[in-house]
């Protein structure tokens, strides 16, 4: 992808609505969510869900944060959390996998990102998470202290 990078602007130049919108849109839908989330051996919603209108040939970054994912205690266990257009079974964007050892238990902090560009309709992302077992009843743990986000920033033109 061929990005064209705004230019640097001296004293008395004039602005334009080029350069104008050769910068960032900054945030242009935002979910958070603070109630827990019990994982499934089944990939689902997890609860976060942002409906936006993108701009045809503009770059999206799409960042969903859980604060603290509870893995399991069994060895080669693993946690998959992905990133989908419209619902749980829609285009995967991107994927994170959480990998436990023997004996391993505990919270992770998991962060999962896309950068992309999408057709000007109405996109729906969900954030969607599975477990490989239900051992020690995994799931994401949230809190208002302790919020998971799921964020879409316009970073600029393709």
């Amino acid at each position: 992808m061929a990005i064209a990078p705004n230019t640097t602007f001296v004293s008395g130049a004039v602005l334009t609505a080029a350069q104008q919108n050769a910068f960032g849109f900054s945030t242009v839908a935002l979910a958070q969510a603070t109630t827990n989330y019990g994982l499934t051996t089944t990939m689902t919603a997890t609860g976060l869900t942002v409906t936006f209108t993108p701009i045809a040939n503009r770059n999206y970054k799409i960042s969903w944060y859980e604060p603290a994912v509870q893995i399991t205690n069994i060895a080669s266990g693993q946690t998959t959390m992905e990133l989908r257009v419209t619902n749980a079974a829609g285009t995967l964007l991107q994927s994170v996998i959480t990998r436990n050892a023997a004996a391993m238990s505990g919270n992770l902090q998991v962060l999962c990102q896309h950068i992309g560009t999408f057709a000007a309709t109405s996109t729906i992302i969900v954030a969607c998470a599975q477990t490989s077992s239900l051992s020690d009843n995994p799931n994401l743990s949230r809190t208002a202290n302790k919020a998971a986000s799921l964020l879409i920033e316009d970073i600029g033109p393709a």
